[in-house]
């Protein structure tokens, strides 16, 4: 009889990170100083659609002359009016990295003295040597760059990359060069996966909101149908209690973040998958439809925190009909750590794209009896339109 291995600790879903970043490229093969030139035209480039983060190390030891680090302080914050700095003592490594990095949506690395997970090799004749030792850093390299002067790649660098089918640029190919990793951010984008929010507990409406029939089936039913229009991958979200009977019906995101309301289940969903995105719909809109979704879907923003319809009453973004990206996942979590449990306050205090709804009437919720007949009422007025 074999024994059953024991598991101290939760195994979690983990987002799918490098070093720095989920999306990282170490540039490596050249002098630092042309490094740091190819990267920044590039990243100037490519800065409309995409932020980008840069990794380097300073020769030098320092700034001269005496500073609060002098005196006993660890972390110190500069407003430096047109930039923000912190500096600290404590001892940096990719834990604290890809906090630092992540709402960026791309890292440069210098790879003279850092590794990421993906390299660009530049060939440069003055590197040549340094490079053949370092073989052992192209783990998995996407891109080689053929500085002026080198015609064709090394033979110990073709041994090494073997079968690989890896492109080859002139470095002064700058169009090209934007156009490669253009290319590559559209390729690693994280799909979208949906979910209906039908967790709640309904006090206010005093009975299960999410099993009134306003369209002739459960409301939660009618807004699974409509997200399943745009979406592959629809989950329904709730309690653990709801579980057993719900799993019957649909794929489940079951709250393990317990007591927190919507927050809870956004947070149950990056849990469960943390390299999605997640679309995420209240089941207490009753006029919300297909087509509103994928108006949502085709102004996506993948580079905010969250792509989310702004409200028509007070302006704020709507948390619960929004696209909540893979890098919100930690900033949820930091807020909730500051004692929040508010997906809007999230949003106003980050990052975001807001729309305009093309029907602001699809964003009308129904939380009390009496909202729900005044929308009982206008579904039918629409109906008799129609006919």
């Amino acid at each position: 009889m074999s024994k059953k291995k024991h598991r101290k600790h939760e195994d979690l879903a983990r987002p799918d990170l490098g070093v720095f970043h989920r999306n990282e490229w170490a540039f490596i093969g050249a002098p630092c100083g042309l490094i740091r030139k190819v990267v920044f035209a590039l990243s100037s480039s490519l800065a409309a659609q995409w932020k980008c983060g840069y990794v380097d190390a300073d020769h030098a030891a320092g700034d001269s002359g005496e500073g609060a680090d002098d005196h006993g302080v660890l972390l110190e914050y500069t407003d430096k009016i047109n930039f923000h700095r912190y500096d600290t003592r404590r001892s940096q490594d990719t834990y604290h990295w890809r906090n630092r990095f992540a709402e960026m949506d791309m890292v440069f690395v210098n790879g003279n003295h850092f590794k990421a997970n993906r390299q660009v090799v530049i060939v440069h004749p003055k590197k040549l040597e340094s490079l053949e030792r370092k073989l052992d850093r192209l783990t998995c390299v996407e891109l080689v760059l053929l500085a002026d002067g080198m015609g064709e790649v090394p033979a110990f660098l073709k041994s090494h990359l073997g079968e690989a089918d890896v492109p080859v640029l002139k470095l002064e190919d700058t169009e090209a060069l934007h156009t490669f990793f253009a290319k590559r951010m559209q390729e690693r984008l994280p799909g979208v996966k949906g979910m209906v929010l039908a967790g709640g507990r309904s006090r206010r409406m005093k009975q299960d909101k999410s099993l009134i029939e306003y369209h002739g089936v459960p409301q939660r039913d009618y807004t699974f149908g409509q997200m399943r229009q745009c979406l592959d991958e629809v989950f329904m979200s709730c309690r653990p209690e709801q579980g057993a009977t719900m799993m019957l019906e649909y794929p489940l995101v079951v709250d393990t973040y317990l007591n927190l309301g919507p927050m809870g289940a956004i947070l149950s969903a990056f849990r469960q998958d943390p390299n999605s995105a997640w679309l995420v719909v209240a089941c207490d809109l009753p006029l919300l439809d297909a087509a509103t979704i994928g108006y949502l879907l085709k102004n996506r923003n993948p580079s905010a925190i969250a792509t989310a319809f702004r409200s028509p009453v007070d302006e704020f973004p709507e948390p619960l009909i929004a696209i909540w990206e893979p890098k919100a996942y930690p900033a949820l979590l930091s807020f909730l750590a500051q004692g929040f449990s508010c997906p809007r306050k999230v949003l106003i205090n980050s990052p975001v794209e807001l729309l305009t709804a093309p029907d602001p009437m699809a964003l009308r919720n129904a939380n009390t009896p009496e909202e729900a007949v005044e929308i009982a009422r206008l579904i039918a007025e629409r109906g008799k339109e129609k006919i």
